[in-house]
């Protein structure tokens, strides 16, 4: 059983569409946090904080994605629900991507967002973060502030930028190391064929670390996946349009709610 106690906040009618939210790399629960104010009543929204990351525990080890993984179900148990709609975002739809492939009994619906279909040891990209690797605390605040503008193609509302990179000030450099020598092993191309939940796949057209051949890869090994391209949008879609997201995340979660019941 793991011990891990992961922080999260709750919002929405108790007895609608359960939607599990997980965040990317250094980013917390807060995350979903300008998405979850335009979330209907109907869903209801459990926003994670992962561990080592925000306000949850940060042991010395135990950043690889299985580690991260192993987190959900026993969070779902504790949580009293049985199946549930998965959000992954960036490193969150791998941790989504392996709960979906393990415990395919415990999903309504997965949507993955700016998500890694090929090897990411064969990504290009992830050269620019290799750096990520060698961080000492404490860690200079422009390395943050630097990783998340990078995900982004458009200005912020004020403050919001800011308020992303002080949640990633929270994570000490043995999880950025911990987080960031473990991604780029991590394969799962062989296995997404074993995903059964109805999957939405979302894509920023500008995302600098996730090429357009990644949600091909993906639409082709997922037996039932389809795909939404924000354009204009880069790697945090969800920051830049957030409406649209949660409004993409409610119907996505009906309706897969919905399959459930019909089967």
């Amino acid at each position: 059983m793991n011990n891990i106690s992961l922080p999260y906040v709750e919002q929405g009618d108790a007895s609608g569409v359960p939607v599990l939210l997980l965040h990317g790399a250094t980013d917390s629960w807060r995350a979903f946090e300008p998405v979850l104010r335009f979330l209907p009543d109907d869903i209801h929204a459990i926003a994670v904080t992962q561990r080592g990351h925000g306000d949850a525990p940060k042991p010395e080890t135990g950043y690889a994605i299985d580690d991260l993984a192993a987190d959900v179900v026993p969070l779902l148990d504790r949580l009293g629900l049985g199946q549930v709609v998965l959000v992954g975002h960036s490193l969150g739809s791998l941790v989504a991507s392996r709960v979906a492939i393990d415990n395919p009994e415990r999903l309504a619906g997965l949507i993955l967002g700016g998500a890694f279909g090929h090897p990411l040891s064969a990504n290009p990209a992830l050269e620019g973060v290799e750096a990520f690797t060698a961080l000492e605390d404490p860690i200079p605040r422009e390395v943050p502030y630097e990783f998340q503008s990078s995900t982004l193609t458009r200005p912020l509302p004020d403050g919001m930028l800011d308020g992303f990179v002080d949640e990633s000030m929270k994570v000490p450099a043995h999880v950025w190391r911990g987080i960031f020598e473990n991604v780029p092993r991590v394969d799962l191309s062989d296995e997404l064929g074993a995903i059964t939940a109805s999957t939405l796949v979302i894509q920023g057209s500008e995302d600098v670390y996730v090429a357009p051949s990644d949600s091909d890869m993906l639409l082709d090994a997922i037996p039932d996946a389809r795909l939404i391209v924000y354009q204009g949008a880069g790697h945090a879609f969800h920051w830049e349009e957030p409406e649209r997201f949660a409004a993409d995340v409610a119907e996505f979660s009906r309706y897969s709610a919905g399959l459930q019941l019909s089967r």
